[in-house]
């Protein structure tokens, strides 16, 4: 959703003033790590890429090797993945679950049939065609879903996700229930991811920082919006009590705001 992330290109950009910066806080003794993320996370991926080249050309050297070489640890891993060129975040498992393409839009003709094809490969039957539920939940786009889901309800009598919690289990259940969540609002499911990875035993930070970086340009607006509906508490003063030093910093930045 363009215009909905808590990153915007920065308005007075100069990608050799940027890179000279960045230059002059990692030189000497000791590392000037406030400078390096409150510069890096104003700007947009598009002028990152822009300093990364300017720095090359006025340093000889390569900025994320250098920027490896100088900070450690969670916060890191955080400032190399704001380095690395946008990738759409997805759900790996699904990716490996199905491997057709979505087709556009809603096909009027085959609502029906495709809720009447989900019902059939597992409440109307003994046994689930788990094949079936992968099929038409993966190649389907989320309007088309949406719509299905609505005729499956009228037919049935149950959500698609009770369906799928009776009629599947282990790692498909799960892939099949995030396809599901993420039809019906994908800021929904990213606010859902963030909630686990931040609560319970330990910080899942692999995917706290996937999702925050991936996200900050999109719609992580809309994501804090669903975070602070779902669980009563706002994803900023999560990040705040589950994280800490120039990491948490760097999480607040990207989070751009709380919703408290």
């Amino acid at each position: 959703m363009a215009g909905r992330g808590t990153v915007k290109a920065y308005t007075a950009f100069n990608a050799n003033s940027d890179a000279e910066t960045l230059f002059k806080a990692m030189k000497g003794l000791g590392t000037d790590e406030a400078t390096i993320l409150k510069l890096l996370i104003s700007r947009s991926n598009a002028q990152r890429q822009q300093i990364k080249a300017a720095y090359k050309t006025l340093h000889g050297k390569d900025l994320v090797s250098d920027l490896k070489s100088e900070l450690g640890g969670k916060f890191e891993t955080l400032i190399v993945a704001l380095m690395e060129t946008p990738v759409m975040f997805d759900v790996t498992s699904l990716r490996h679950a199905i491997k057709a393409s979505r087709q556009q839009g809603v096909q009027e003709a085959t609502i029906q049939s495709d809720a009447q094809a989900l019902f059939n490969a597992g409440e109307k039957k003994f046994g689930t065609d788990e094949d079936q539920f992968i099929t038409i939940l993966g190649n389907r786009s989320p309007e088309h879903l949406r719509r299905v889901f609505d005729a499956y309800k009228k037919l049935s009598g149950f959500e698609i996700e009770q369906s799928i919690e009776r009629e599947t289990s282990g790692g498909l259940q799960h892939v099949l229930l995030a396809v599901v969540k993420c039809a019906r609002s994908v800021p929904a499911y990213f606010a859902e991811c963030l909630y686990k990875s931040l609560k319970g035993a330990g910080t899942d930070d692999a995917t706290l920082i996937r999702i925050m970086v991936s996200r900050s340009e999109i719609d992580l607006l809309d994501i804090r919006a669903a975070f602070r509906k779902s669980f009563a508490t706002s994803l900023h003063k999560i990040i705040q009590n589950d994280t800490s030093g120039d990491y948490c910093k760097a999480l607040l930045l990207l989070c751009g705001g709380d919703d408290a």
